[in-house]
């Protein structure tokens, strides 16, 4: 499968975690861009039409959050898949937009990059 030209946003403000998210991404073998919260990430998205997967934190400053992100993105740009992901919330907690994915964080790398995968074929 070819994941060369598929591009991951990772939305996360904690500087070490988003460096953590691009380096798995970009193991797995997609592009990665980052942002550092959800309206960035709408800055992004508005100049970016080749981005096939947001991969974001629900816990951010500054206005949006990840769920709000999240269906903000199903509204404006449905094609894309979105991975949220979180350390404060659980499953049962999170409002998934339409084939939207959870993880609890840590989340399981092999777990996580199967999912990409999964979206991008």
């Amino acid at each position: 499968m070819n994941t060369q030209r598929k591009v991951v946003l990772v939305v996360e403000d904690e500087p070490i975690q988003r460096m953590m998210a691009v380096d798995m991404v970009e193991d797995a073998g997609f592009e990665a861009v980052e942002a550092t919260d959800a309206n960035q990430a709408i800055q992004i998205l508005e100049t970016r039409p080749d981005i096939h997967i947001v991969f974001t934190d629900i816990d951010m400053p500054r206005g949006l959050d990840g769920m709000r992100l999240a269906a903000c993105i199903r509204d404006r740009w449905p094609p894309i898949e979105i991975i949220l992901t979180s350390g404060h919330f659980q499953a049962r907690d999170v409002e998934l937009p339409a084939r939207g994915v959870f993880f609890s964080k840590p989340y399981r790398v092999e777990k996580m990059v199967e999912t990409m995968r999964g979206m991008a074929s």
